[in-house]
Order: structure tokens, then sequence, then C-alpha cells
């Protein structure tokens, strides 16, 4: 992916911090993911007084596209931090890491993990989630 990409992708997830809802934890994360197409959908954390309800930005964005028909993803960017400043790396959450697995190949997907334009990781989904379970461990093997 060229440094262009990545610094676009980056942009996009550091605007949607600006959208998160976050009032409890003040830990405000923005995301924006490629599709194989090369369109791009954004997401923000939503938390919720009861915890377990909120959504993680990466799942938002994810759900935002699944729920347009999209089924190929290239790339995620991440880019989180305390009252909407990055300081560090923001990587995914386990259940979002599974929701990467259900949708994306472990070992081409990439996941940008940034604290701005100058500052970022790029690693596969494997590489985060090296025994991840997903939809290739339920197909039938001849035995």
């Amino acid at each position: 992916m060229k440094r262009e990409e990545i610094q676009r992708l980056i942009r996009i997830a550091e605007e949607q911090m600006s959208h998160a809802y976050a009032p409890y934890s003040h830990f405000q994360v923005g995301a924006a993911l490629l599709t194989a197409g090369g369109k791009v959908y954004a997401g923000c954390n939503i938390e919720n007084a009861a915890y377990t309800p909120s959504n993680c930005a990466e799942r938002t964005a994810f759900f935002k596209a699944v729920s347009e028909g999209e089924r190929k993803f290239s790339a995620i960017c991440i880019v989180g931090g305390m009252n909407g400043i990055a300081v560090d790396y923001t990587a995914p959450c386990g259940v979002c890491r599974q929701v990467m697995m259900e949708f994306c190949q472990p070992e081409t997907f990439q996941i940008i993990l940034a604290v701005d334009e100058e500052n970022y990781k790029v690693c596969s989904l494997r590489e985060l989630f090296p025994f991840g379970f997903g939809p290739d461990n339920l197909q039938e093997r001849d035995k």
C-alpha cells in the first residue's frame, strides 16, 4: 500500500475521532476501512452507560460497509486516544479482530495503527491474531 493512501486513511480515521461518543472512558477512536474496490467506510466508537452495548470504531466501520453490501476488504486504519488526542498506537480489541477474521484474509488484510500521518505501523491480521478462528475453520474437510 502506498504511503499516500495510508496517510489518506489516517486523516479519515483522525476525523472520525471527533464523532466518537465516549462520555465514560473519554477514549475516542476513529477507523477508516478500505474495501477491495477502493471505497472507504469510516467509523467511531459509540459507548453506552451499560458498557456491553458499546461498539468499537472498527466494528462500526465494518457494519456500515457490510450493511451496504461490501464483503471484500483490504485495510483498516485505527487512530485513538484520551480526549481525542492520539499519543500511542491503538490496536483493535479481540472482538474487532474476530469480526475482521469473518470478512478478511488474515495474511493480506492490512491493519494500520497510527498516531499521526508520520507515525504509524502496518501489520497483517494474522500478525495481530495468529490463531484466529474464522470461516475457513468451518469448512468441511475430506476425511
